[in-house]
């Protein structure tokens, strides 16, 4: 059996690590917005090369909050993608604002920016681009288009954490990156978890405020806020895991680069721009025979995965506003063609090998 991700595999890697360092905040007893999760919002900033991170609950809460700390009101446009998790367009929700949608791009999957300018009305407050897969998105136009029309960019990099364009990581170019620490990430821990990384020291003091019940602490507080905190024990084995997120990323593009080459004459493999870098988060492949494939692949002892089955303007929840389909057709073809391979770091040559023989053979 080839799993869709090991995570025993990697935690068996720096399992003395990260058992020295749960037994160390265990005995501090500081379990909550101690030491250990100050020292990671400075290793995460210094990262990126900002200001602040901020530490918060899970990606969710990141995009959430984020929003929550902008002049956002109910009624306001903030434009994205309709082919991402449903996080993303739930945090719009959360404000009350409302999601308008773009279509992806067919060769990156990720939101097509020659469609965003059509979009944009006086109602327009804030693009959220997604780096869909670990690919980064047109960050350049989009900035671009965000001070022609003065409207906030929140990057959602909750697949993307090392991802850059020209050197500049994912997560530097809006007004704020918001992560995900999922244990499927990248960078991933061992529950929930999130954070958000900015310049703006305004953003970054409602932040922390807006995550712990509205307050600054001393049970004094200034606004109406919510509980999503990043725990310590989740920050100290973040802190272990960021020391080893370069090399893991550098692993998965090796891996992908021998998917694409042993593959990329049967199915329609991941496109990489010019000067973009993917941490490969997923590799992602599509073919018409999608269905075929992964049957195929189970029947074989090896996991795939769909991401995404239905575009989110498909979804239940999104009904009240009238979406249909067909109105966003690149989007929807994607849901019925894309298929996610095993990448992790720790998958053997052998086993790229045998998947790709199986997709081959099957086609």
């Amino acid at each position: 059996m080839i799993p869709m991700l090991d995570l025993r595999k990697e935690f068996l890697d720096i399992e003395d690590e990260v058992v020295a360092a749960v037994i160390d905040v265990l005995k501090g007893t500081r379990y909550v917005l101690g030491p250990e999760v100050e020292a990671f919002e400075r290793r995460l900033a210094e990262y990126h090369g900002l200001s602040y991170g901020a530490g918060v609950g899970s990606g969710t809460g990141a995009l959430f909050l984020s929003l929550a700390s902008l002049p956002i009101s109910p009624g306001d446009e903030i434009i994205t993608t309709p082919f991402t998790f449903f996080a993303t367009v739930e945090s719009i929700l959360y404000v009350g604002a409302k999601p308008v949608f773009v279509d992806i791009d067919t060769k990156t999957l990720n939101i097509d920016v020659d469609l965003i300018e059509a979009k944009i009305t006086k109602k327009t407050k804030a693009i959220m681009p997604v780096h869909l897969f670990g690919l980064p998105c047109d960050m350049k136009r989009i900035m671009a288009l965000a001070k022609k029309y003065n409207l906030y960019v929140i990057e959602d990099c909750a697949q993307s954490f090392g991802s850059s364009i020209d050197g500049k990581l994912t997560g530097t170019f809006g007004n704020a990156g918001c992560f995900s620490f999922y244990p499927s990430k990248n960078l991933g821990c061992y529950g929930d978890g999130g954070a958000v990384v900015m310049d703006s020291q305004q953003m970054y003091e409602n932040i922390l405020a807006l995550r712990n019940h509205g307050s600054r602490g001393n049970y004094i507080h200034s606004v109406v806020g919510f509980n999503s905190r990043l725990d310590e024990i989740q920050a100290a084995i973040l802190l272990i895991k960021l020391t080893k997120v370069e090399r893991n990323n550098a692993m998965r593009r090796e891996n992908a680069a021998l998917y694409s080459s042993l593959l990329s004459s049967s199915v329609m493999c991941p496109y990489i721009p010019e000067g973009y870098v993917s941490n490969y988060h997923q590799y992602t492949i599509r073919s018409p025979q999608r269905d075929k494939i992964k049957e195929t692949l189970h029947a074989a002892g090896i996991s795939s995965v769909v991401y995404y089955p239905l575009p989110i303007h498909l979804q239940k929840p999104l009904e009240q506003f009238g979406f249909r389909k067909g109105d966003f057709p690149v989007a929807e073809t994607a849901s019925q063609q894309v298929l996610s391979l095993p990448v992790y770091p720790g998958l053997t040559k052998e086993a790229i090998g045998m998947i790709s023989e199986v997709i081959i053979k099957c086609l």
